[in-house]
């Protein structure tokens, strides 16, 4: 009985913190399976690279534990599932292009992205994700302070959002995305990369204000890339690459 996991890469937890770990212990008795599960990761993407490697990993091994046992858990079961385990799990279950809200557990199916060419620069550095949300926290905390507002203000990244509200909102935000490219707002045409759109109309990686001050390498990739002709270049995740 029990899980046991082997990677080369020193750097991957082998016990109960690894998420590959922890979505095997919560599925077991759901699928009312025993034995002993070994995990086999080959890692490719690179840690703390803010890429979902970890996820894509735990997901994929739930999804092939139900191919081993030849059972599969309902659909619901496994989003509750895997979003216990951790916050952007369900975008790996779903695919494609979503939409995610909350802590980014909700997720939502939109149309794909136009193909694009992409460059990914992975540096030697990681950022832990954890050390990234608690110093958001820490900074925005004392924003509040300077400021003289109340804590409640502005909620943690740490914190999740009430879910009644947050998910009427990302239905509503879900039907506009899903509309024809021509009748939304920003009047762009069919040509135009709905991405590049919402990035004109503000969206960014909030994790830049964390990461890019003890990380000053990182920023500068960034303006490397826009120096060289990059229409959008952003952190991944909370980094590194």
């Amino acid at each position: 009985s029990g899980i046991e996991i082997h990677c080369a890469d020193a750097r991957v937890p082998k016990d109960e913190t690894n998420t590959c770990y922890r979505v095997v212990q919560r599925a077991m008795p759901l699928l009312r399976a025993k034995g002993r599960v070994l995990i086999q990761i080959d890692k490719r993407l690179p840690v703390q690279g803010g890429l979902g490697g970890a996820s894509a990993n735990a997901v994929s091994t739930l999804v092939g534990l139900e191919s081993v046992l030849k059972k599969r858990l309902p659909a619901a079961e496994r989003l509750r599932i895997v979003a216990e385990v951790g916050s952007d799990l369900p975008l790996f279950l779903l695919g494609g292009t979503v939409l995610g809200v909350g802590r980014g557990e909700q997720v939502y199916p939109l149309p794909d992205l136009p193909t694009m060419s992409c460059v990914v620069v992975a540096p030697e550095i990681g950022v832990s994700t954890p050390k990234a949300f608690g110093e958001w926290d820490r900074r925005k905390a004392a924003e509040l302070r300077s400021s003289g507002e109340s804590r409640a203000a502005v909620p943690a990244l740490t914190i999740a959002w009430p879910s009644d509200r947050i998910s009427t909102l990302s239905c509503g935000l879900s039907a506009w995305l899903s509309e024809q490219y021509s009748g939304a707002p920003f009047g762009r045409g069919r040509a135009e990369n709905p991405l590049l759109a919402l990035v004109r109309a503000g969206i960014k990686n909030d994790f830049e204000e964390v990461v890019f001050p003890e990380y000053p390498e990182l920023g500068e990739a960034k303006t490397a890339l826009l120096r060289a002709g990059a229409k959008y270049a952003s952190l991944s995740g909370s980094g590194s690459s």
